[in-house]
């Protein structure tokens, strides 16, 4: 499993229509308000050509992508954090994804109502971070008024949250999304134990019709959404569904000429995935061999035991060695045997930081 991506937003934004045009979920999708109630989920292949080039060096009878889980919650209503509409579920929800993307209208049509009765995509990003901010700001003065009490017994377990949460309280306060230093392995430790609904790694999916996506970034209405994602720390894709639904039944090359006929260097798909990846720090390794080429998708800086746990738990608990050659050298030399007999093959131990591209084969013993 790549990552979760839950799609958030106000009812009527195509939500559920993206979710159908980039998972062919089969999601419900509708003309009115909470069509949504409970969460449709979608699953997709992460496409990596490296894949294809390591299956055809090996000869490998069967290729093993990574995937990605797409979630379609319901929509979010003005009053949210309040418990309006789907309230404290459709919170509850959003806690369960890795990584949330914020889905805008700007497409136009009048025969699909706004619940605001406009379009208006930076308002309705506004919207929904102010409903998120006032949920964790809720969250947040209980379990500070609990923490103060427990300072007396002088845990610094409980200094460090009391001191984060205070910071935190005054950001949202503020109507700001609370920031932290992440270098700090304290610091991460309790913003993660928190689970605050700001603090998700989250961008901003603009759901545009064909006009849109082709004028998007120069029109005033995307350079508006633009900044006001930007002044949130987040980055804008523009997706079109109905492009989507197109490059799904095209051959790899096909698309890629119908990419490049609209301008764009890759699909929305794509752009999802990667930013979700570099919002999570993902990175992907491989094993390769007759049998199959999979990819397996890690955090960046899991050592080798680490990342071998993910492919069967036995492998981290026994582990003996990793052997690793990189994905240039299976290239270049035509191989796991040629690059080894090259000398590119490395023997890794418990300490080794498995790098993205890195072709592995693990020793171990239970």
């Amino acid at each position: 499993m790549g990552f979760a991506c839950g799609f958030v937003g106000l009812p009527n934004v195509g939500k559920s229509t993206l979710f159908n045009a980039l998972c062919n979920g089969g999601a419900a999708a509708a003309n009115f308000p909470f069509c949504t109630i409970e969460p449709n989920t979608g699953i997709v292949p992460v496409p990596d050509p490296r894949l294809d080039v390591l299956a055809k060096i090996e000869k490998s009878a069967k290729i093993v992508p990574a995937t990605l889980k797409f979630i379609d919650i319901a929509g979010l209503v003005e009053g949210a954090s309040k418990g309006e509409g789907l309230g404290n579920q459709f919170l509850g929800h959003i806690r369960n994804v890795d990584a949330v993307a914020h889905v805008v209208r700007l497409f136009q049509d009048d025969d699909v109502v706004h619940v605001n009765g406009s379009v208006d995509p930076s308002r309705d990003l506004e919207l929904i971070l102010t409903e998120l901010m006032l949920a964790d700001l809720d969250f947040l003065q209980r379990r500070f008024d609990k923490c103060k009490k427990l300072l007396r017994t002088g845990d610094p377990e409980i200094k460090a949250e009391y001191e984060l949460s205070q910071k935190c309280i005054a950001a949202l306060e503020n109507g700001e999304i609370p920031t932290w230093d992440h270098s700090d392995p304290q610091v991460c430790k309790v913003m993660a134990a928190l689970q605050l609904l700001t603090a998700m790694p989250a961008f901003v999916c603009a759901n545009v019709d064909e006009a849109a996506f082709r004028s998007f970034g120069k029109d005033e209405i995307s350079k508006k959404l633009i900044a006001t994602a930007a002044a949130h720390g987040m980055e804008v894709i523009p997706v079109c569904a109905k492009l989507e639904e197109e490059l799904a039944g095209l051959e790899p090359e096909e698309a890629a000429a119908f990419l490049e006929d609209i301008g764009a260097k890759e699909s929305g798909l794509q752009q999802v995935i990667h930013t979700g990846y570099r919002l999570l720090n993902y990175a992907t390794f491989f094993t390769a061999g007759p049998t199959e080429t999979r990819a397996w998708t890690i955090t960046q800086g899991m050592t080798a035991p680490e990342a071998s746990g993910k492919i069967h738990t036995d492998m981290q608990r026994g582990f003996i060695r990793m052997e690793v050659i990189s994905y240039d050298d299976m290239v270049e030399y035509g191989g796991w045997n040629a690059a080894k007999n090259a000398g590119k093959l490395r023997i890794e131990g418990k300490e080794y930081v498995v790098a993205d591209g890195d072709c592995v084969f693990v020793r171990f013993s239970v």
